[in-house]
């Protein structure tokens, strides 16, 4: 199949699509797709996943406007059906990437089910197929190891027997659909033609600007964007940490910093999690670690962000002294307000804390099954709270019953969601993050 012939495909939507990888950006991407009247197969390696999408459910718990409803109408009209199985690809025109890209301990990272896919890809990619991978990657990655491994496995040239690109996603668990449809994308193609077809396909799909470019600034523009937002996040909880030791309020402090033009300072909190933010900066730092660059905001940003669950549990020390034996309420196990998304999750990182001082740790979270019992009764007899998570539910909370159930009446606030006049009416000592006595 040539280019002209593929580009027609991809105009008249008649170009069969798939998707490897049905996740939180696999699965909305291909539901899209669908929606706009590509036909759309996904591969998955979990059954149980298959079997929710191709009976029309959503794999993905939390607040997620609109997804449930999309599949199921994508699956019931036959444009949306998933798989396990990779010869479903043998007829596919174009075929997106979206699986899992970590890093190990040491930062380093870890390319496991990406070179998996493309291996299985390879046994049955049609000729003339775009491949375009949409994880987020080490820059420097689709030219050292995509392509390279695509060409052994296929015994095609790049740009010949196959047309490669990446084109990053940009999607947040709670606005995976309002994301892929209102933001803009990058697509890096193996060559200026191959970058405008992309255009061409995601142009059906996303409503924003779609510009083209080579592999490498793809790939950069994407680690940069969300290290841009790890340095910014790790400004504001220094500054949070300095506003405590001073006894000054950071929330005041972020509210006249931000009168001024161009400074939009961002929110402290308890900590970051997700896939993206607490990799992202180590995969464009890693990409120049053979060469003669000084790495030194990178990780300095990542070691203060990745420190705010032990200062939530300074926190915590600090009202509760010797913490053995002690019994603490965590509310929130997602990173992420209203989604299930426990990635990387700060919560997780103080719980073990807790558990290593000797405390025993009750997790609520309404959106994780296990941790969704009634939280006013997992308060019971817990010597005090701590609010990891902005889930709307917890605005709502009932301070009188959270005081009445606490063994000590006592909450920190790692994502200023509570009022504190309200907490101080109810007869509740709040511990606010970024908030020191003065």
């Amino acid at each position: 199949m040539g280019l002209d012939a593929l580009r027609k495909k991809i105009e008249t939507k008649t170009a069969k699509l798939g998707v490897i990888g049905l996740g939180y950006v696999g699965l909305p991407v291909a539901a899209l797709f669908a929606e706009k009247g590509f036909s759309v197969v996904g591969i998955d390696l979990k059954q149980t996943r298959i079997e929710m999408i191709n009976a029309g459910k959503s794999p993905i718990e939390g607040e997620e406007p609109g997804l449930e409803e999309l599949i199921s109408d994508v699956v019931k009209s036959g444009r949306l059906r998933a798989t396990t199985d990779y010869d479903a690809l043998k007829d596919a025109d174009v075929v997106l990437i979206d699986v899992e890209t970590p890093v190990n301990d040491d930062h380093v990272p870890e390319y496991a089910a990406l070179r998996s896919a493309l291996k299985s890809l390879s046994q049955v990619l049609k000729e003339g197929a775009l491949v375009v991978v949409e994880s987020t990657i080490m820059p420097g990655t689709m030219e050292k190891i995509v392509r390279p491994l695509l060409e052994k496995e296929t015994g095609r040239a790049a740009g010949k027997g196959f047309l490669l690109g990446n084109c990053p996603e940009r999607v947040m668990p709670g606005k995976l659909l309002k994301n892929l449809r209102s933001m803009s994308r990058i697509a890096g193609g193996d060559s200026e033609a191959t970058a405008e077809t992309m255009a061409m396909l995601y142009r059906h799909a996303v409503e924003a600007d779609v510009d083209t470019t080579d592999w490498i600034t793809a790939e950069i523009v994407k680690t940069a964007e969300n290290t841009y937002r790890d340095v910014q996040i790790a400004f504001a909880n220094e500054v949070a940490l300095i506003c405590e030791a001073l006894g000054a309020d950071v929330w005041a402090v972020r509210e006249f910093v931000r009168k001024s033009p161009g400074r939009d300072m961002l929110f402290p909190g308890a900590g970051v999690g997700g896939h993206c933010i607490p990799k992202d900066p180590w995969l464009l730092a890693s990409s120049v670690a053979d060469a003669d660059v000084p790495i030194r905001l990178i990780p300095a940003a990542r070691a203060i962000n990745s420190g705010m669950p032990a200062h939530v549990f300074r926190l915590i020390e600090g009202k509760l002294g010797n913490l053995e034996g002690k019994k603490v309420l965590i509310l929130g196990y997602a990173y992420l307000q209203d989604s299930d998304d426990t990635r990387n999750s700060p919560s997780a990182d103080l719980e073990d804390l807790l558990t290593e001082a000797g405390a025993a740790v009750v997790v609520h979270d309404p959106y994780i099954a296990g941790f969704d019992g009634d939280v006013y009764a997992m308060a019971d007899e817990c010597d005090i709270a701590v609010l990891m998570t902005a889930h709307g539910q917890y605005k709502g909370l009932d301070l009188a019953k959270m005081t009445k159930a606490l063994k000590n009446p006592v909450m920190v606030d790692g994502r200023n969601l509570l009022d504190g006049e309200k907490a101080s009416a109810a007869g509740l000592t709040l511990v606010r993050l970024g908030v020191g006595s003065a």
